[in-house]
This record gives C-alpha cells, structure tokens and sequence, in this order.
C-alpha cells in the first residue's frame, strides 16, 4: 500500500486536518483510531499516526530510522536542544552522563528538602477548606523542583513566568520570548557558576558539570513541569470523586490509572530518515510518524474497562500489555525525569487530607502537553486528615514509590 492510500479523518476545504488539528484534536485522532490502527493526517507534512503495540515498538526502538529532529519539540523553545532532540548514535552516551542525577540513588538525597518544600507550600495553599486542584498542583511541583534541581533558591517569581506558558494551548507555548529566556538563564548561570566553585547535591550540581549540562538543566526542568502538574491535578481531582482510593497505599495504582487515561504526553512524534515500510505501508522519507500513548492507553482491544477510572486493574502482579502504556515513553528514551515525577507525585498526593469534588471542568484540553481545563474545586472533608497527611507528608523511600 502506498502512503497516499492510508485512510484519514474527514479533511477541510483547503487546510486539510490543520484547523481541526488545531481546534480539536482528540477528536480528531479519535476519529482516526477509528478507521485502524495507522492513518494519515494531512498537517502540511506528510503525517502518519499509528497506536498499535507494534508501531509504538517500531517507532521508539528503531532509532536510525525514526528521528527526533524535526519532530514537534523543536518548534517549541522550552524543548528545542539538549538530550531530548539528541539522535543516534549520540542519545544513548549523553543520556548515560545524564542518569546518575535523575537515578534512585541520587533522589533519595533530595527526598527530603522536596518534601520540606512542598510542607512550606501546602502551608499556605491549603489554609482554605476549598482550594482549585489545578492551581495547588501547579504552586506544588513549582517548589518540588525548586527544590530538587536548586535547594530552593531560584526565584519562585521568575520561574513561575517562565514555566507558565507550558500549560496554555498553542501557539502559546511556541512564541519567542528572547527576553524572559535571557532573565531566565542568567540566573540559571549565576547558581550553576556557585555550584561549581562550592559543590552541592542537587540536580543542577549535577548537571552544571556536564558540557552543554546547563542548558540541559533548563530543557529537562520545562519538561517536567507541566507534565507532572497535569497528572498530578487529575490525580487529585480523581481522588476527590472517589474517597475508597484515598488511602496513601493506593496512590500508586491512582496515578499509574490517571497516565493511562490522561498520558500528559498525548502524543509523540519523530521524522523520517529514510523510506521505510511497516505493516504493508511505504512511509516516505521526511514523512512526520506520530505515536500516541492516549490511544494506545484507551484502546478497548488491549484494556478492559479502557474508557473507565479503574485502579484496580493495577493489583499486584497486573502487567500492561507490552508497548501500549507509555505515559513515560519508552525504550533508549525513556523519560529521564520518571522517577523524579513519581517521587513528587506520590509525595504531593500523600500530604492532602481526605477530599469531596465541589465543581470543576476536568475536559482535556491537549496543548505541548495534554492537561485538564481546569478549574478543579476540590474541599477537605470533615472527618480530618490522617497523621501523615495536612500538616507534614507520608515520606516513603524511593524505592517504595518507583
């Protein structure tokens, strides 16, 4: 079959997908599974989207074919550089200078000042019985990485202008903002240039002696902010519909269930290098091949109960079907920052009280990242917290929480 012949949602007069690409795209890719597990899109490019196991496979561990420049993150400032658009052959060494930061080791050295610092953040923000999930998340993960990537001294202000755009639908995310970049990094060179003569732990530390380690410090910091702040105000949300999964033993299965339905990462993407074939289809050259951890995540032939909140499907000794959850990605590129967002997750989690849902819009609204509308009302309920929640965190080791 040739490229041409793929089947594809119901296009526009003259933009093709474009306008619905921009509008509606869950539905859009909806419309799409519909038709079989690989369509096309007409976006300007040549555009195939597959979510099947095996294309999901294909596409993440064959690296010479399917590439990371060109794809969707460099368009986008925040995500344009560093390990993230680093191809084969040099991805797996860099990634590896990387890991020793980001590892199960190294957190548990910052576990501490992460939960020090979310407890000084929920001192404030959940003085109110009602508070806006969304918000809280945001404040939350805001100070967890302060914390883990600077001891807490980068200025909350200026990195809370920074990391803002993430979180709104495009083109926001994609405008040049020269100005605040350049504020941005230099503070980030002020602190690295300390580390560097002084020592220190954390990530920045770290990664400030690694060549080019700084600039990977700003590109890994945006891509764990907004990420963990969707899953994290979904999780909660969650929570707050459901008490009989409020308990701190079943906040694991609540956010491994909230990534499968609402992957922060809604959809992937990679470039052509070279024609390739994959079930049957010749994929041209400069072709952009898209993966989609949402679809493949909901797909009713691989999960049951595939469109419900269900937790228990993550009891003891559950595997999900192999490449079809993907909320960190997978393979060589697997997300550096996974165990770094499950700590601060579980963490956040386990220092609210019990919650009842007020109001709320929880609809996706997908942008660099797939997060809800939000607002989230949520309202502590009277029965009062347990002794490891409100006032201090449930602190659990690492290796309980990854």
């Amino acid at each position: 079959m040739n490229f041409s012949d793929l089947p594809q949602p119901r296009p526009l007069p003259f933009s093709g997908h474009l306008q619905r690409w921009g509008s509606s795209p869950l539905s859009l890719i909806e419309e799409g599974a519909a038709l079989g597990q690989l369509f096309g899109l007409q976006l300007g490019l040549r555009t195939v989207v597959g979510y099947s196991p095996a294309w999901n496979k294909r596409l993440l561990s064959d690296l010479t074919t399917f590439r990371s420049a060109g794809s969707f993150s460099a368009v986008v400032p925040y995500l344009s550089g560093g390990v993230i658009l680093t191809d084969a052959p040099g991805h797996g060494p860099r990634r590896q200078t990387m890991n020793p930061g980001f590892g199960k080791k190294h957190l548990e050295l910052l576990q501490a000042r992460i939960v020090s610092a979310l407890e000084q953040h929920n001192r404030q923000a959940l003085s109110a019985p009602e508070f806006d999930a969304l918000a809280w998340a945001d404040g939350a993960v805001l100070a967890m990485l302060n914390a883990a990537y600077f001891s807490g001294e980068f200025p909350q202000e200026l990195m809370h202008a920074f990391l803002a755009p993430l979180r709104q639908p495009f083109p926001t995310p994609a405008w040049p903002r020269p100005l605040l970049f350049a504020r941005f990094d230099a503070e980030l060179r002020r602190l690295a240039g300390r580390r560097l003569r002084e020592g220190g732990d954390d990530l920045l530390s770290l990664l400030a002696r690694l060549p080019g380690g700084v600039r990977e410090a700003r590109i890994s910091l945006a891509a764990g902010h907004d990420t963990t702040t969707h899953t994290l105000a979904w999780a909660t949300w969650f929570l707050a519909g459901h008490p009989e999964w409020q308990a701190p033993e079943h906040h694991r299965a609540v956010i491994k269930e909230t990534l499968r339905l609402y992957p922060p990462g809604w959809m992937g993407s990679r470039r052509l290098a070279h024609d390739t074939e994959f079930g049957g289809v010749t994929l041209p050259k400069g072709a952009l091949a898209l993966y989609s951890p949402y679809l493949s995540g909901r797909d009713p032939l691989l999960w049951e109960r595939a469109a419900e909140f269900w937790p228990l499907r993550w009891q003891a000794g559950f595997k999900p079907p192999a490449w079809a959850y993907l909320p960190f990605g997978g393979g060589e590129r697997l997300c550096l920052g996974m165990h770094l967002a499950n700590l601060m997750l579980e963490t956040a989690l386990g220092s609210l009280p019990p919650l009842s849902a007020v109001r709320g819009d929880p609809t996706p609204r997908p942008g660099v990242t797939l997060g809800p509308a939000g607002p989230l009302r949520v309202r502590a309920r009277d029965e009062g917290p347990p002794t490891s929640r409100g006032g201090g965190c449930d602190i659990r080791t690492v290796e309980d929480i990854t």
